[in-house]
Parts: C-alpha cells; structure tokens; sequence
C-alpha cells in the first residue's frame, strides 16, 4: 500500500550515518522529499527556510541537530567541548526568533550538558543522545494529551476552523490544533473542518487540508478572507490553532493571520482555543507586545507560488511571519496540563508548575 504523509516522521534521527532526517515542507504537497542533515549550516538553513516547521517539530529538530554537531565536537576537555557547544547552540539558536520551542529545547540540551559536566566528554554526548529522543517521546504524549483535553471543549458533528498548520507537520504525531481532530476522527466524531489557506506561505492549503484529508477527515480549504463568511453561516462551532509563544498574560504568536481570525470569531460569538505544550508558555515574556516577531523576505508575497511575479518590481512589502493574538480574544488555552482560563496570569503558571513537577 502506498504511503501517505501521515506514514513519514516529521523528524527523525539516523544516529549511524549523523544526519538529521525531516520532510522537505516547503516540496509539499507535490513532491515527498526527504532530506538528511548532516551540518550546522544544513540545519539552520532547514529551519530558516522552513523544510522544517511547526513549533514543537522546531524544537526537536535542533535537539538532535545539536546532539549531532556535539558528536564532532573537542574531546580533550569539557572547557574546549562546551565552547564549541555554545557556539552551535547561539547559531542555531539564531535561525527563527519567534517560537519559543528552539531556544527553550537548545536551553534543554544545555543543561544537560551541565548536569554531566564531571563524566568524560563521550558520556556527556550519549547523554544528549537520550535527552533529544525523550524530547521526541514527550512530544508525541503532550500533542496525544492537548487532543484529549480538546476533545472536551467540542460536540460530534461540530466545525472547526483552523488557520496555518498545527498538525502532525509541525510536531512528532498528532499536532496540537489537530489533535482534537484527529482522535476525533477515530472515535467517529465526523467534524467537519474549514482550513485557511494561510497567506503568504499557504501552509494551511499545503500541509494542513493536505494531511487532514490523507487521514479521511472532512476538511474544506477556505481563503484567508472567507473566515467571516462561514462563521457568519454558523458553520463553526469552534477555532483551534496553534501558537509559537505564550505570553504571560496570555497573548498568544502565532502564524500571520490569526489576530484576524479571532477578532472575526469574537464578533460571531465562536470560541477561540490555543493549543499550545506548555513548552511554548514563556512567563518571561510579560505581554505580547514584548515577543519579537520575525520579518521574512518580500518575494514571499510577491513571487512565490505564482509562475509570473504578483506585485509590481520594487513595490515595498511588508512580510510579518507572526501576529499576537490579545488574551481578552482567546476562549482557552489548551495545555497537555489542563485547560488554562483567564486570569491568564495566574492559570498559565499553574500549567507550567505541573510540567516542572514530573
């Protein structure tokens, strides 16, 4: 039988042959494309460039893309090792500013690191090894949980609209905004889902409607701009969406796009939910206004996709990666912890206590 997307890891490590194996996002849905990353620059490329995308998928990738840049670090001394692995670490670190998830996992690797410090260097990388695998592992159950709790939130027969791709693209297994969806569908649900398209980079027309669809889920692709118009219909019952940082008051980055959907939700009396692993809560981060959010190229909106370029040459453009939801538009906050509800303040550190305490 032939494979479909959903049969791929979307990361995955080949410990014997050093590489770091993802699906090419940006080949799909035409082209299937495997890639094998062997380099810091190969993975950092990957992750600017979007081959690998999705918050949770994010963090994993560059905990075992630092674990195989570690493999060929120095070895005569933890000084010379750790050195290097800092450097490595900053430089991935710097490929994406906006998800939480890549500075929190390589912050992770890191204190691993420390933790070994007193072991020879080659058990302090075998430690890695474990730690990114884990890393994987917890993925899979924490998407699996946010599904659970979800599920609670929603009827069989329910709409659900979703925007960009939270789906098992963006993680290990089951998404986050798709994994109410997706054990759903398992359990006869029949949701009928609306997926935006989600301009420039139509990760939701690409990867979402596509995955959803090889899973036998009733999805419709719907432009970015005809969110109100099936809302207005009463098609909806629900939005769940994913989210690259949680601030700590509840403001929420996430795709470009999606301020929009929930302030057209909020007039149409439809709850918005953000599912989010308590990974990407960053209490650090006051408000949403404090999250850095990452500008990318022009010829995003301008060219690609389209054989003929769409925009007049040399028309300024203004490509924005992110927006921030405000708190007051989010219904809830699905965590693999519980469901996190305003005061956002005082919810979101009780799910991040609950992690901390595992």
């Amino acid at each position: 039988m032939e494979k479909n997307i959903l049969s791929y890891e979307t990361v995955a490590l080949d410990d014997e042959n050093s590489a770091l194996v993802i699906i090419d996002q940006t080949k799909l849905p035409g082209k299937t494309e495997i890639l094998n990353l062997h380099t810091g620059e190969e993975i950092w490329n990957a992750i600017y460039l979007l081959q690998v995308r999705g918050a949770p998928a994010i963090g994993v990738a560059a905990a075992m893309g630092i674990y195989l840049l570690a493999k060929k670090m120095p070895t005569d001394s933890f000084a010379s090792f750790y050195e290097e692995f800092k450097k490595q670490k900053d430089y991935l670190n710097s490929s994406r500013p906006t998800a939480v998830n890549l500075s929190w996992a390589l912050n992770r690797m890191e204190q691993k690191v420390l933790s070994l410090k007193e072991l020879p260097v080659a058990e302090i990388v075998g430690g890695l090894k474990k730690e990114a695998e884990l890393m994987k592992e917890e993925d899979i159950a924490v998407c699996k949980q946010i599904g659970e709790n979800g599920l609670t939130l929603v009827n069989p027969g329910d709409g659900i609209l979703t925007h960009c791709n939270a789906g098992q693209l963006a993680t290990c297994k089951y998404g986050t905004a798709t994994a109410p969806i997706y054990l759903g569908q398992e359990r006869g649900y029949h949701f009928r889902v609306f997926a935006d398209e989600t301009r420039p980079l139509l990760q939701g027309a690409r990867l979402t409607a596509y995955e959803l669809q090889s899973a036998g889920v009733d999805v419709t692709l719907i432009c970015d701009n005809m969110s109100a118009t099936v809302m207005k219909k009463g098609w909806v019952n629900a939005v769940f969406v994913g989210c690259d940082r949680v601030a700590a008051n509840g403001d929420t980055a996430n795709k470009i796009g999606t301020s929009v959907v929930a302030t057209v939700a909020k007039r149409y009396g439809v709850p918005v939910y953000i599912c989010a692993p308590t990974s990407t809560i960053d209490l650090n981060t006051p408000t949403g206004d404090d999250i850095v959010i990452e500008e990318r190229p022009a010829h995003e909106v301008t060219d690609m996709w389209y054989k003929e370029p769409m925009g007049p040459k040399g028309v300024k453009v203004f490509n924005p990666a992110f927006d921030v939801t405000d708190h007051e538009l989010i219904a809830g906050i699905i965590t693999e912890n519980g469901i996190a509800y305003e005061p956002y303040t005082e919810s979101l550190p009780k799910m991040v206590n609950r992690r901390n305490q595992k």
